[in-house]
């Protein structure tokens, strides 16, 4: 699943809507703020298992 989200933030990042050239820093905080809303989600759902327990 985590796979899956990579490699689709990786095409997003690749098609670069705005039209100009990405630079390596807006590509990583890019890539960054994707991956702190992966570990968010996960943190989520584990909260939510653990209460349901």
């Amino acid at each position: 699943m985590i796979t899956l989200f990579r490699k689709i933030r990786y095409e997003l990042m690749d098609k670069n809507k705005t039209g100009k050239p990405a630079s390596p820093v807006g590509k990583y905080l890019k890539y960054a703020f994707g991956e702190i809303i992966l570990v968010v989600i996960g943190i989520l759902i584990a909260i939510q298992i653990n209460n349901a327990n």
